[in-house]
């Protein structure tokens, strides 16, 4: 079943011709521009550097577009005010900007389409962003050959590809509340408290910000680890030099969409 919807994946990338993909450097999109390498069709990978995005994201992405010849552009953008405050709609107002700036790539470099690694179990989620795909008129080829996260995860591992298992990727606007204004000092604050644990072996593990707590976020089983020492006195005094004046892990470990749960 996998290997047909591969197949088919193939086939509508053939017929797309030529495309520019948004390329986040996550598992999904990874294993898109790879898949599109693979098969020589005039393609180009395009990721928006903004300052809410992950540096590490970047340039992960980065290292892998040069690891399997894919070519690859960096597009920079700067915070955009109408999203400031962190509204609610933020995630479509955010896609509709960053996918406006990857149409206009397209366009100037003679694209047709612009393609993203929407995949079909994210068509079942709460994503607004979604909705401004569809008004940009933006392909989703993995949903439309219906394969599913596990499916390309698997797919990838078949490939000896490492990104294969990669944790989940998002923004970091995610981890501040709505209705909150976004200084640039969050954003850094936030990123460098989870660059901290990506290098001490927890990947994957988000960092929520609530005024002065940090809230984190981990995998279940990081839990013992994180509260035996030395970790906990270690982890705790790293965060408290990057401002934070409260660290708290949460119970229920990381999952999606924890800080919108009224939406």
């Amino acid at each position: 079943m996998t290997e047909s919807k591969s197949i088919k994946l193939d086939s509508i990338l053939r017929d797309l011709g030529s495309f520019v993909v948004a390329f986040s450097g996550g598992v999904d999109s990874s294993f898109l521009v790879y898949r599109a390498r693979r098969i020589k069709v005039r393609m180009t990978a395009v990721t928006i550097r903004t300052p809410y995005m992950p540096a590490r994201e970047i340039n992960e992405a980065t290292e892998f577009a040069l690891s399997y010849g894919i070519e690859h552009r960096i597009l920079d953008l700067d915070f955009p005010e109408i999203i400031r405050h962190n509204p609610k709609e933020r995630c479509y107002l955010c896609k509709r900007l960053l996918f406006s700036k990857i149409s206009e790539f397209a366009s100037e470099n003679g694209y047709q389409y612009i393609v993203d690694g929407t995949n079909s179990d994210d068509t079942g989620e709460i994503r607004p962003g979604l909705r401004a795909l569809k008004e940009l008129s933006v392909r989703s080829p993995l949903a439309e050959a219906c394969l599913t996260k596990y499916e390309i995860r698997e797919l990838l591992m078949k490939e000896g590809i490492a990104v294969w298992n990669k944790p989940a990727q998002a923004c970091l606007l995610t981890r501040i509340p709505y209705d909150t204004a976004v200084s640039g000092a969050m954003l850094k604050m936030i990123g460098r408290a989870e660059d901290y644990l990506f290098e001490k072996g927890f990947p994957g593990t988000r960092v929520r910000l609530h005024g002065e707590v940090a809230r984190i976020e981990c995998l279940p089983g990081y839990f013992s680890k994180i509260i035996n020492n030395p970790e906990r006195e270690q982890i705790v005094e790293h965060f408290k030099k990057l401002g934070f004046r409260y660290i708290s892990l949460d119970l229920e470990g990381y999952r999606t969409g924890s800080m919108n749960p009224e939406i």
